[in-house]
């Protein structure tokens, strides 16, 4: 296995990862064409939504090349994360739920807003609370509750706004993150949606699928966060089939290939499945084997390679999944530490000592995150 990712990064210090391949923040695509070029691999997994963008984006550029070499890399791309017909779809959070809404599947109805009078036309229709979301956002930053026409008018200058230049500092300097230069230097605003409030309790979902058909796939419902609207970090297995036949058919729609992670609300009261999302890339439970038709990177492999999906060992009986260091980092003291089975790479030591070391400087950061949101949300109000 190789990586292409910002260096120095975590991937860099694991031993299943044979090289890393540099991301230059300023050339995404010449990055991602060098490392396909040196690695000549039979699969791309990306990692987050800016990598699943940029395979997006290569594919388009080399389809007007119009030559062997880019075709066969449209070829990968397309064996990597599916048909091309799906780019604009899952990129787009109000395009995504309608086409979900068209399959069948319980979705909350969600609508672009674009300024103040959209906003009012909306929320005088459906009423608050009214959640917010940025598209191209992830892990709950790009995301707002608003209880009151004022809030919701700054929530979604916010989210339009692109983020303060304190805060892109932060991340390129302390987190190393070099993916916030080039959007620092565009200032591009982005594309909001209102979307109806569901009360309930969150489930994740992420599968592997091929050519439309899913092969395995993990459902979790949410025990705790992080953060109130950021990933999880202790979750429990499930069985839904409500939610399963949703996922097959939006894979079918779609006709993905790779990793796709799908989140869900079991509404309040009636513990119906509500569909909020879909996340194209892998999320944070995917290397978890968790018995037959649960171990999405065996089915994965053996779907490129031909064969057929082996046996392997079941991780844990154990159906409560404190992450690592995602709980330990919410509460030192979480009974979920010792009651879950706590996912910590033991055969990783490096990995588990680059994980404390950005744990201090996280910590060492975190006041000041929280007077950055505090100063963008009161300077919105100001616009």
């Amino acid at each position: 296995m190789e990586a292409i990712c910002p260096l120095p990064h975590p991937l860099g210090v694991i031993k299943a990862v044979r090289r890393t391949h540099p991301y230059q923040a300023l050339s995404p695509l010449d990055s991602f064409l060098r490392a396909i070029h040196s690695s000549q691999p039979d699969l791309i997994v990306p990692g987050d939504d800016l990598a699943n963008k940029h395979l997006q984006d290569l594919y388009y550029s080399q389809a007007q090349k119009n030559d062997e070499a880019g075709s066969r890399i449209c070829e990968l791309i397309e064996l990597s994360i599916g048909s091309p017909d799906s780019f604009p779809v899952v990129n787009a959070r109000a395009s995504f739920m309608e086409l979900a809404r068209e399959e069948g599947v319980r979705a909350p109805k969600t609508k672009v807003v674009a300024d103040d009078r959209d906003l009012e036309a909306w929320t005088s229709q459906m009423g608050f609370p009214v959640v917010l979301k940025a598209d191209g956002t992830s892990s709950g930053e790009g995301v707002r509750i608003a209880h009151t026409l004022p809030e919701a008018k700054r929530d979604l200058r916010v989210l339009q706004n692109p983020p303060p230049l304190i805060r892109i500092a932060k991340r390129v300097l302390i987190n190393r993150d070099m993916r916030w230069i080039r959007p620092a230097l565009e200032r591009r605003r982005s594309v909001v949606n209102a979307q109806e409030f569901v009360a309930g309790r969150d489930v994740t979902s992420l599968v592997a699928c091929w050519k439309g058909e899913v092969l395995a796939a993990l459902h979790f419902e949410v025990i705790n966060k992080q953060h109130a609207r950021g990933p999880a970090s202790v979750l429990r297995l499930i069985e839904n089939e409500e939610i399963a036949a949703a996922t097959e058919r939006l894979v079918r729609r779609l006709n993905v290939s790779g990793l796709h992670g799908f989140d869900f609300l079991l509404e309040k009261d009636t513990e119906k499945p509500y569909l909020i999302e879909i996340n194209p890339r892998a999320t944070q439970v995917g290397h978890l084997p968790l018995g037959p038709g649960r171990d999405l990177p065996a089915a994965l492999s053996a779907a490129v390679f031909g064969k057929a999906i082996p046996e392997t060992h079941k991780v844990t009986e154990n159906p409560t999944i404190a992450l690592f260091p995602a709980e330990w980092l919410r509460n030192p003291q979480s009974t979920f530490l010792s009651s879950a089975y706590h996912d910590i790479p033991w055969e990783e030591p490096d990995l588990i000592r680059d994980c404390l070391r950005k744990t201090r400087r996280w910590n060492d950061w975190r006041g000041l995150e929280e007077w950055i949101h505090i100063f963008s949300t009161h300077r919105s109000s100001l616009v």
